[in-house]
């Protein structure tokens, strides 16, 4: 028996729509992002609630049983995740929803009497089998269980090709006759087109996938929900298929590049996974001393983090190094890229973390006029986004791809642990550069020597 009624379940679905979309509204900025995650949180609980007293639900101690075990595994490793295997939690967290909507879909499937809502079934089933297998391929990337760069063969767009026409063939015939042995098979097409989907990306694409997969987990739950008739499913479902169409856009944008060429720019050379080998060229190496002079004697400092901060747990570090700089009268504000790091906004998670001002980071747009005058740029563990082939080597895989223009600074400081290249596997000229030079080791142990000795000048 229902406890709630017609009206007061739409009213309660109606409240979870509402919280779901200031959620998204409260993400798009560092500033008001925990709020909306939490009420992006009580949405969810209000549905989850909501499904509870209003349907006529069997199986019920089942239902609590997988509740349990999914918060007892997930809480903890929410809660113990490194800030820089956040995304390889996203693509985990994104690749079990298809995985939940593929497989409720196939469930639905005996229940199916209405072609159309088969039509939704199959698109269910195909594109969270698709999400699910190239989340998890790009999680093995980013962990790297596997080589980030793209894994080509010969004939792979052959393969490719057969398998999404199996598929469609597939997918029409389990519409026509209901067939749950052609629903299984369209599984493993759906999760074989995933693997093959993600396999040639490598490099610094991995990330837009993710979020391009995002997008396909978002369309599999909003058609899930017009197959079991959730109105909130379908509300829930659109609101990140549309959210991840756009930050995937807006990522490839940030890039200089198109989606189809981040998904198949491996067939052509065209993805963002250079060489590994290191360059024999001489470069300026520097002590800590020597930096700290070059910072404490400066009128303007630009840091510019990147991923190797995030890997050294160095943001309170560069945090305190700004205000001791700041105290000796130099303006001081960080760089941020759109794409720096591992996942959109995570060099401003990052450095909201150590507690930096939110005026103190500035976008790329607003930042790049500013170091012609600039005294010292301080690139702290990036390298790609900072690279000048961008911009000067057409036969770069990076071609195109806006940067910061730290090159147009009077003084380049890098804290590198090495010098390998970054995550597109390509060298940085700028690195060679006359006004460049370089302190290696590990960012938070570089920062906190030139902390100490900008304190000491």
């Amino acid at each position: 028996m229902s406890l709630l009624s017609p009206v007061w379940t739409s009213l309660l679905y109606l409240a979870a729509a509402v919280c779901f979309i200031l959620a998204l509204r409260g993400l798009s900025s560092p500033r008001t992002a925990r709020r909306g995650n939490l009420v992006g949180a009580l949405g969810a609980l209000i549905a989850v609630a909501t499904v509870f007293l209003s349907a006529r639900l069997e199986n019920i101690p089942w239902i609590l049983a997988a509740i349990a075990v999914g918060s007892a595994v997930a809480a903890p490793v929410a809660r113990r995740v490194k800030m820089t295997q956040m995304p390889q939690l996203v693509a985990l967290f994104n690749g079990v929803g298809g995985g939940a909507a593929a497989l409720v879909a196939l469930l639905e499937l005996g229940h199916a009497d209405n072609p159309w809502v088969r039509v939704a079934i199959v698109f269910t089933l195909l594109v969270g089998a698709v999400s699910f297998a190239g989340s998890g391929i790009t999680f093995a990337k980013l962990q790297e269980l596997m080589t980030t760069r793209p894994v080509v063969f010969p004939g792979l767009p052959a393969v490719m090709g057969v398998v999404l026409l199996a598929a469609v063939a597939a997918a029409a015939a389990v519409v026509l006759t209901a067939s749950v042995p052609l629903a299984v098979l369209l599984l493993v097409l759906g999760l074989a087109a995933g693997v093959l989907l993600v396999l040639p990306v490598g490099g610094a694409d991995v990330p837009i996938v993710i979020s391009l997969l995002n997008a396909f987990t978002g369309l599999a739950v909003a058609a899930s929900g017009l197959v079991l008739g959730n109105v909130l499913l379908v509300v829930a479902g659109t609101l990140v298929g549309a959210s991840g169409t756009i930050l995937t856009r807006a990522m490839a944008a940030a890039m200089g590049r198109s989606v189809a060429g981040i998904l198949f720019g491996a067939f052509r050379g065209g993805s963002t996974a250079g060489s590994t080998a290191v360059s024999e060229r001489p470069v300026r190496s520097s002590s800590a001393e020597d930096v700290a002079v070059l910072l404490g004697y400066a009128q303007r400092v630009i840091i510019v983090p990147g991923y190797g901060l995030a890997v050294a747990q160095g943001q309170h570090t560069a945090a305190e190094l700004a205000q001791a700089l700041e105290a000796r009268g130099i303006e001081v504000d960080f760089a941020i890229h759109p794409v720096a790091g591992r996942m959109p906004g995570h060099m401003n998670v990052l450095l909201a973390e150590a507690n930096v001002p939110y005026e103190s980071l500035k976008e790329m747009g607003e930042i790049n006029p500013e170091f012609k005058t600039t005294d010292v740029a301080l690139v702290v563990g990036a390298n790609d986004v900072v690279n000048p082939a961008a911009k000067t080597s057409s036969g770069s895989p990076i071609y195109g791809m806006p940067i910061l223009e730290v090159a147009e600074a009077r003084q380049v400081v890098f804290l590198k642990r090495s010098m390998r290249p970054g995550f597109a596997g390509i060298e940085n000229d700028l690195l060679y550069e006359p006004q460049t030079s370089l302190l290696f080791g590990d960012a938070k142990d570089s920062l906190a020597q030139v902390l100490g000795a900008v304190k000491a000048l």
